[in-house]
């Protein structure tokens, strides 16, 4: 027969050795979790670089600014240049943790075993272990909006620390790329018009702390423009990227076939050999080149832009619509990581020759990198997570639910419709715009299953506070 002190003394045990057991899960978490995250830096043998990291590396060193490169984000890529960029790497990796963490908790489901599951499933089935051991803005895409929505609906729930550490990630996600701070602001639009409705789901200072990262990573972004390059001016978008979205529409051709009988522009001459796409005309070798590159085609690009939007209204909300469409399909892992990346070799070599021979020695730089079974995966499993978690959202808005999983679909779907949006109506669709952030909603429909599927046990009962 048990009397009551054996049954209390034998709880007690079980508690203790529960809590033990979650402390050594914590740190098999904190150990094995961002090790895996960088696997395929590892296997390559040096972080992995795309096209455009070569244009974020110059930053520190060209001192001038260039479309669609951050200075911000040049600035925080120099500082790991003397640990071969793997202190950039451990960054991107712990801070993918911390933020998965982080969502987890906030939700109710912090065990660090779910966290273990649900961080394991997201490095088998999606593109982040690629993006977190990438070279590139694209990693913080996805982390910002998954912080942005703690920040805001759920910043009672952490501490004033982690809130502040919130801020600032957020502030300098933005900063990163002009993609991501209209994304966010986007998100933080829409809450504001949202609030009238759900005024207990979103606390007027967390929308206001949410809206104060915008406004501080443009701040971030204006002051590192002014101590690289003496400007005080925003990173220079050009006309080039819409211009190029144009031309692959089309619409480019059109307006130099009906108006360069009275107006004198310099690709005229050219109407009839435009490239079929963006990448060709401004990455090939094409006019774009014979007549000054962006230095001497800015102001025509950006004169043809604007008169062709009044030009061909219909047209283009057409074009817009089938690019917005086109983008969202666009998921696959892995584009513009290849062994061609000659102009990011050509940076590397020019400023920081002491990176040649590792980065020389990877898998990457010997043509080693494929990702076409690996998309062969990641490609349905991306689809399929972005209609799940829009039909999730669907499903709460339908039955007028308003608790934290549906608000995160929501935030999540918008996150993706905006970014569809931004990135397919501006620079066209591509799939690296895709991949940075189709994950995030592989991780919402993995903590709708868990939420499903595995109920609060006696152990979770016993270690409650």
């Amino acid at each position: 027969m048990v009397g009551p002190l054996t049954g209390g003394y034998t709880i007690k045990t079980q508690v203790l050795g529960a809590r033990r057991a979650d402390t050594r899960s914590v740190w098999i978490a904190t150990i094995a979790i961002p090790l895996l995250l960088l696997a395929p830096a590892f296997w390559n043998g040096y972080p992995l670089l795309q096209w455009d990291t070569g244009g974020y590396l110059a930053r520190w060193y060209e001192g001038y600014l260039v479309p669609s490169r951050s200075t911000v984000f040049g600035i925080y890529l120099h500082l790991g240049e003397q640990a071969s960029f793997w202190l950039n790497l451990g960054i991107q990796s712990l801070a993918t943790l911390w933020i998965l963490q982080l969502v987890l908790r906030v939700l109710d489901l912090a065990r660090p075993v779910r966290l273990v599951a649900i961080s394991l499933a997201l490095i088998a089935t999606t593109a982040l272990p690629w993006l977190s051991s990438m070279l590139l803005t694209d990693i913080f895409a996805g982390l910002s909006v998954l912080a942005l929505f703690v920040l805001v609906l759920h910043g009672a729930r952490i501490s004033a620390l982690e809130k502040a550490a919130l801020f600032v990630f957020t502030a300098f996600s933005a900063a990163t790329h002009s993609a991501t701070l209209a994304v966010l602001l986007g998100l933080c639009c829409v809450g504001w018009i949202a609030r009238p409705w759900l005024r207990r789901q979103i606390p007027l200072a967390g929308l206001a702390q949410g809206s104060l990262t915008i406004v501080a990573g443009a701040v971030m972004l204006l002051a590192a423009n002014f101590s690289l390059s003496g400007q005080l001016a925003w990173t220079p978008g050009g006309y080039g990227v819409p211009f190029g979205r144009m031309l692959q529409d089309g619409i480019v051709a059109q307006y130099l076939r009906d108006h360069c009988a009275n107006e004198k522009l310099k690709l005229c001459p050219y109407r009839d050999q435009l490239p079929p796409t963006a990448d060709d005309f401004l990455w090939g070798n094409s006019m774009f080149n014979a007549l000054g590159r962006f230095q001497g085609l800015n102001d025509e690009m950006g004169f043809i832009v604007l008169h062709s939007l009044a030009a061909y209204p219909a047209w283009q909300a057409e074009a817009a619509l089938a690019a917005t469409a086109d983008q969202l399909m666009h998921v696959a892992t892995g584009e513009g990581t290849n062994g061609w990346i000659p102009h990011t070799y050509g940076i590397i070599e020019r400023y920081i020759p002491a990176q040649l021979a590792p980065m020389r020695k990877a898998k990457q730089q010997q043509w080693q990198v494929d990702f076409t079974t690996i998309n062969r995966f990641h490609v349905p499993v991306a689809l399929a997570s972005m209609l799940l978690v829009a039909l999730l959202f669907g499903r709460g808005l339908w039955r007028r639910k308003r608790d934290d999983l549906t608000l995160l679909a929501g935030t999540v779907t918008l996150a993706l419709l905006g970014n569809a949006v931004v990135c397919g109506v501006i620079s066209g669709p591509h799939d690296r715009y895709g991949a940075r952030m189709a994950w995030v909603a592989t991780f919402v429909v993995l903590i709708a299953a868990a939420r499903a599927f595995t109920g609060d046990d006696e152990v979770d009962d016993l270690l409650a506070p």
